[in-house]
């Protein structure tokens, strides 16, 4: 964090780390260490969702340091439904793992949560039909409102949000249109614009864009690490994106949204 009250978040998403990949990742983490104030990992921390695979994480994490890791999880995170295990190895580690909930760090607040698919705007599915339909929307809708209750909890002025699946469709262009429903849902979009967030980190996309926008102007980071690693092959796998320090009407914005309920 520099004089000026800027905060340097380092961000990463789609590790898939395995059994195999012991001594592959703390140097990137070292490398994180070096060049940024906090680490962010938008989900797919595992490959097949196994607790071995969290384990061999947590230890790579020891690369980072100190420095403090905010984490959600993702879609491969749940593949074998040992999630609340992987979530407790982390948490173990020294990771905060968020999933509808909020954190402060270095007055950045931080709030997250996977998200979940569907579509975007007019192509969006909607909750009509077979009740497996309606089930399947109910759960991109309980994931939007999970994002939004944690934003709400939040009194910092500068807010970021964490999620595996991508908010908006700009940041999903590249992939095959065909699976564009399957890689995020514009629900996810709604809460970002009705709190004042300053940006927003998401994964899932291998082949999406690296950057987009909310309606209300708010940027969109890609930051999958295989898109990371193939657009930009001489550099770590990971983006550093500076938040600046609040200013008085930063302040004043966030004031507006009296927060609800503790962390």
């Amino acid at each position: 964090m520099d004089t000026m009250g800027a905060v340097r978040i380092a961000a990463m998403a789609d590790v898939h780390c395995g059994k195999a990949s012991a001594g592959t990742l703390a140097p990137i983490f070292a490398q994180v260490a070096e060049s940024a104030d906090v680490l962010v990992i938008c989900g797919d921390l595992t490959d097949f969702g196994a607790p071995e695979e969290a384990r061999v994480l947590a230890k790579e994490l020891a690369g980072a340091g100190r420095m403090p890791v905010v984490m959600v999880l993702g879609n491969h995170d749940f593949e074998s439904e040992q999630q609340d295990e992987i979530c407790r190895i982390l948490s173990d580690a020294g990771a905060t793992m968020l999933d509808g909930g909020s954190v402060e760090v270095h007055g950045i607040g931080f709030a997250g949560v996977k998200g979940f698919c569907g579509g975007f705007g007019r192509g969006a599915l909607g909750p009509w039909g077979e009740s497996i339909i309606k089930r399947f929307v109910h759960e991109a809708v309980d994931e939007a409102l999970k994002l939004e209750t944690a934003l709400a909890r939040l009194r910092t002025p500068r807010k970021v949000a964490l999620v595996h699946y991508a908010p908006v469709r700009e940041t999903v262009v590249g992939e095959p249109p065909e699976i564009y429903p399957y890689l995020g849902s514009s629900r996810l979009e709604e809460p970002l614009s009705r709190y004042p967030v300053t940006a927003v980190f998401h994964g899932h996309a291998h082949n999406g864009a690296l950057e987009g926008h909310t309606t209300a102007g708010v940027p969109v980071y890609n930051v999958c690490m295989p898109l990371l690693r193939k657009l930009h092959p001489d550099r770590p796998p990971f983006r550093v994106v500076t938040i600046p320090a609040a200013t008085a009407a930063d302040a004043e914005a966030a004031a507006e949204f009296p927060a609800v309920g503790g962390h």
